[in-house]
């Protein structure tokens, strides 16, 4: 028999599909020009300063600070998204009123503006003479512009419509079998709502959450404009990137950039291994 054929008699899925090696090739071509050398002349060019010289980099406060921020703001703001935009999924998907379109239009937005314009309304917004900010600082005290709790409210409003886009379509397709089962049996719809509807909707959320932390991590024009940018205060690591950058110190720079790829590389590693065991929980 040929390599080309099972053990059963039927063609293989590669010899069943037309010009598979081809697409392939062009396929992995693209990939590596566009992504993997890309990458890998950001883990080659930190090595120009030998590895006392990267050890250096990492252990500047400056540096540990920066991505503390930009790590602990970015997990900070998408679980802060997760319920926001489970609830914001459950409306659209579930009630229907006056406006609905208007919403779910809108919560693209983010996907569409100009980070930078993003990060100017954000900061006029909350600014301590703001629509927002002046009545918070008024009433409660709380200052959100230029400070960190400005940088968590801007990378919110990026990251909030991947948690909705990721939970919508999985919500539309659940089935409410089990939820009027649930009812039947007696159960409160807190209860429905957290021994059946979430559970099912757990992996969507995970997906979420992986992409809107991923999306905020390296998030830069509607952070600069609303965080104040003080070094070990309200400085990002990605604007510590471009500094660098400006100081022409592009091998300090890598090594920045490199530790931002392998943290967010081990980070959403372990959410995707918690999302397969989900699955074969589930199975």
């Amino acid at each position: 028999m040929s390599a080309t054929t099972l053990s059963l008699g039927r063609p293989s899925p590669i010899a069943a599909i037309p010009g598979f090696r081809l697409t392939l090739g062009i396929t992995l071509a693209w990939l590596g020009g566009v992504v993997l050398i890309p990458l890998a002349a950001l883990a080659l060019r930190p090595w120009e300063l030998g590895l006392g010289g990267v050890l250096a980099v990492l252990a500047d406060a400056r540096v540990l600070a920066a991505l503390q921020l930009s790590f602990g703001a970015a997990a900070m703001a998408a679980l802060l998204d997760l319920p926001l935009g489970l609830l914001l999924a459950w409306v659209i998907v579930r009630l229907r009123f006056p406006g609905r379109s208007a919403l779910d239009a809108a919560l693209d937005l983010p996907f569409a503006l100009p980070t930078a314009v993003a990060g100017i309304a954000l900061t006029a917004l909350t600014a301590p003479n703001g629509w927002l900010g002046a009545p918070l600082e008024a009433m409660f005290g709380w200052k959100i512009a230029f400070t960190q709790a400005g940088i968590v409210f801007a990378l919110m409003f990026t990251g909030l419509p991947f948690i909705v886009r990721t939970v919508e379509p999985v919500l539309r397709d659940m089935a409410r079998d089990a939820e009027e089962a649930a009812a039947t049996l007696g159960a409160s719809r807190m209860q429905t709502l957290g021994r059946v509807v979430l559970p099912a909707l757990l992996p969507a959320l995970l997906t979420g959450f992986s992409l809107a932390f991923a999306r905020s991590v390296g998030e830069y024009g509607s952070v600069i404009f609303i965080a104040g940018n003080l070094p070990m205060l309200t400085e990002i690591a990605p604007l510590l990137i471009v500094v660098k950058l400006e100081q022409f110190d592009y091998a300090g720079a890598a090594v920045v950039g490199m530790a931002m790829l392998l943290l967010s590389f081990a980070l959403l590693f372990g959410i995707n291994q918690v999302q397969q065991l989900l699955r074969r929980g589930r199975a």
